[in-house]
């Protein structure tokens, strides 16, 4: 284990005083408003958009690059925007895809050690640079009508579980949920099914209904589409 990781567990140990806690807690109190105040101004007027999320790894050869980039791509021919992590890999296909089709391509990009710098296919007013996961997964749900998750890690999984929670929830509205990939995601799903739902009843069948697995762009467009068919609603104002 590297000395800072073994530095970050020693603090988590490490006996402070009053004054100590007061002057960190505060100072950070105010990095995550200041988060979430640059999120909401230049989020707050961007129209209808859907998130697309994706291993930062995924290389420009990949056929789920290529995908992500033919979604994104559609999309805005539709008159939605895409908002993505901001990153390299599936980010940067759906900003590629975005900003080649003319649409609203936003970056929510997130300060790591390793990995993470922003891809250069985002609007430059719509890049958002972030400290905190919490304060980023927030923008990434509140303005989005629509979700779209490709194979990824952990941080996908992350992101994507963090939407059908809310959903589950119904902290907010039952917007699309798309998986896009088969092969990568009914192992996942298959695991759900039989033993979150059927062995141990720790969802309802219901839930199953929040999302649906796809395998190619169309479809995963086709179902944004549908959903605002469904309500009336026009993506384009």
């Amino acid at each position: 284990m590297s000395s800072e990781k073994e530095e970050k567990i020693r603090d988590a140990f490490d006996s402070k005083d009053w004054n100590e806690i007061k002057t960190e807690d505060s100072w950070r109190i105010f990095k995550i408003m200041s988060e979430f105040v640059e999120g909401y101004e230049k989020l707050g007027r961007i129209g209808p958009c859907v998130s697309i999320f994706g291993s930062a790894r995924t290389t420009p050869d990949h056929k789920y690059y290529k995908i992500a980039e033919e979604i994104a791509f559609k999309l805005t021919q539709f008159g939605y925007g895409v908002i993505t992590g901001g990153g390299p890999g599936i980010m940067e296909a759906g900003n590629l895809g975005a900003m080649r089709g003319k649409g609203r391509s936003v970056g929510l990009n997130i300060n790591l050690p390793f990995e993470q710098s922003h891809n250069l296919f985002i609007d430059p007013d719509k890049l958002i640079t972030f400290d905190h996961f919490f304060v980023r997964k927030t923008m990434f749900v509140k303005y989005a009508q629509g979700f779209i998750a490709l194979p990824g890690g952990f941080g996908t999984l992350d992101e994507l579980f963090e939407a059908l929670t809310l959903m589950q929830t119904e902290k907010i509205g039952r917007f699309p949920i798309v998986l896009v990939g088969k092969s990568y995601w009914e192992g996942l799903i298959q695991w759900i099914r039989d033993t979150v739902l059927s062995e141990y009843d720790y969802i309802k069948e219901a839930d199953l209904e929040i999302f649906t697995i796809v395998d190619n762009a169309d479809d995963a467009v086709d179902i944004i589409n549908k959903f605002y068919s469904k309500y009336l609603l026009s993506p384009n104002f």
